[in-house]
């Protein structure tokens, strides 16, 4: 798998005129040779020229991490008196064009600049963003996995199993946290509570409010699955339940939301335009005089990175190909009352839209 994704970057640099790639901290390294670099002051970088060995330049303290695959590259591992980026410097030659990855920091390459002084920088997404944005068979199995984990989930919380009224937001975020560990997520990548009028700012922060009865509960949670491969696939999900009857103008609201959801769904066919599966549902909503208060794009790619490539966004005039995986998530939140978000991760297949998540898309009652 990681030596058919090392053949397809090195023709995608060969295509784009780009010598060398250098990978550092973030999704594209384990993505590529399934070693993830901590996030540390010492440099780790893979140097993939495009003919050629490709190397990895670790600190000697984290070779023991490393599973040297001869297959893919070679292992340089640095002593703390040594200087790195000379290292580096050195294993990419004349080059004339380098793409560094994306989340690559900045001490890094403003160090690098200063020892390659004739070359041309630019993003690593370049390269790796549109080959990561198509999924095989086995990521999209990954994604899958992921998500039904998540489902379960939300079909716990749907079934009034977690606890809501007289607990604090942060309270049932920590539970959903722990509850996506147990199934079997490596880590915890967000888990959002916001009830009442805090549902009406999307990436709310939960804290201690407690959730009372007539509340709207916005949950949207989800973590990171690791694969055999090495690389971890995400999860991505979005429920509102409602603590007791909701009134009849929040139950309206949720109905063109649910409305809109689906029509972007449905709307995720392979060679649609992403921005034309945004405006499927921008539209739903818009049309129902909700429009002021859908204030994100519709939604984002997902695979080894909660948000990558394709962005379900107006402007991206992108088609979606068979293999793409994004998000279906638009919401409505009007500002000191309540807000309501529903979220799938969908697979634009041959077939037709594939969503991965299956939990009740509609407002479910809880006991208050």
């Amino acid at each position: 798998m990681h030596a058919a994704r090392l053949a397809r970057v090195r023709a995608a640099m060969d295509a784009q005129d780009v010598d060398v790639l250098l990978l550092s901290v973030g999704a594209d390294l384990p993505w590529l040779i399934g070693y993830q670099a901590m996030p540390l002051e010492r440099l780790t970088m893979l140097v993939v020229p495009r003919e050629g060995d490709a190397t990895l330049v670790v600190p000697r303290l984290e070779a023991p991490r490393v599973v040297e695959r001869l297959e893919l590259f070679s292992l340089c591992a640095w002593n703390e008196t040594d200087d790195p980026l000379d290292l580096v410097a050195s294993l990419a030659g004349k080059a004339a064009v380098a793409a560094i990855g994306d989340r690559t920091w900045a001490q890094f390459l403003v160090g690098l600049t200063a020892r390659m002084g004739s070359t041309t920088f630019r993003r690593g997404s370049e390269v790796t963003g549109p080959l990561r944005a198509v999924k095989d068979e086995t990521e999209i199995g990954a994604l899958a996995r992921a998500s039904a984990a998540v489902d379960r989930i939300a079909a716990e919380l749907q079934a009034g199993a977690i606890a809501l009224a007289g607990r604090t937001e942060a309270e049932v975020s920590a539970e959903l946290g722990r509850r996506i560990l147990a199934e079997g997520h490596h880590r915890v990548n967000f888990a959002i509570v916001a009830s009442g009028p805090s549902a009406a700012s999307p990436h709310h922060e939960a804290g201690d409010r407690v959730i009372q009865a007539g509340d709207i509960v916005l949950c949207d949670f989800g973590g990171t699955m690791l694969t055999d491969g090495g690389a971890g696939y995400c999860s991505d999900i979005t429920r509102c339940v409602h603590v007791g009857e909701p009134p009849a103008e929040l139950a309206e609201l949720y109905g063109v939301l649910h409305a809109a959801q689906a029509a972007g769904v449905a709307a995720g066919t392979v060679g649609r335009p992403a921005q034309e599966v945004d405006a499927a549902a921008r539209t739903v909503i818009e049309d129902a005089g909700y429009g002021q208060w859908f204030i994100h794009r519709t939604g984002h790619g997902i695979g080894v990175e909660e948000h990558e490539d394709p962005y379900i966004v107006a402007g991206n005039a992108e088609p979606l190909v068979a293999g793409n995986a994004f998000s279906i998530e638009p919401g409505i939140y009007v500002p000191g009352r309540w807000g309501a978000r529903l979220e799938d991760i969908v697979v634009s297949t041959d077939e037709g839209p594939r969503p991965l998540n299956r939990a009740d898309h509609s407002l479910v009652v809880v006991d208050a």
